[in-house]
């Protein structure tokens, strides 16, 4: 590609003769591999200007292609790198089925029958880890427990009752809706 800034005429009529002659080729490809015209355009455009300020920057090495070969290969690059940084970009379309689900509030009340299921002293236990979030040393001193094993064992078990009284019910997270 020959760029004289001394002519932009000539200029002009090269770069419209590149766009005759290869933006057809250009808008194939991108077609072929899922683009639309609009990508084609954006590609070719970009492909040119690069081609261009090489040609101007005397980096442009044409020894066994052609100028509209040379297009080509830029624009598949740019392609092939769009392509590659939006391959995680999933549009939203309006053929999205998506129903609105408000939160459930879960009713306290519901969860504390099933929690009682298991027992005073099993209630006593999980209320002091979870609720009063003491460590297990002190429920162990606090319930006479011989140390912070028995506890943890102790409290396991009380959650299994829960989880059985649960599973035994068939209850499921919407059971303890308000």
């Amino acid at each position: 590609m020959m760029v004289c800034n001394n002519a932009p005429a000539e200029t002009e009529k090269l770069i419209i003769k590149l766009y005759k002659s290869a933006f057809p080729l250009v808008a194939k490809y991108v077609s072929k591999m899922g683009g639309g015209l609009d990508d084609a355009k954006d590609i070719f455009q970009d492909a040119l200007v690069i081609y261009y300020e090489k040609a101007v920057a005397g980096n442009l090495e044409l020894q066994k292609v052609d100028d509209k070969a040379y297009l080509l290969g830029i624009a598949k690059h740019l392609w092939l790198k769009k392509f590659r940084d939006d391959k995680n970009n999933l549009p939203l379309t309006d053929d999205l089925d998506l129903e609105y689900e408000p939160e459930i509030a879960i009713s306290a009340n519901k969860v504390l029958h099933y929690l009682e299921t298991a027992g005073k002293k099993c209630m006593e236990i999980l209320s002091a880890f979870y609720y009063h979030k003491l460590p297990m040393k002190d429920i162990a001193e606090l319930f006479g427990y011989a140390g912070e094993r028995s506890v943890t064992v102790q409290k396991y078990k009380c959650l299994e009752k829960v989880r059985e009284t649960v599973k035994q019910n068939a209850l499921a997270y919407e059971d303890f809706a308000e």
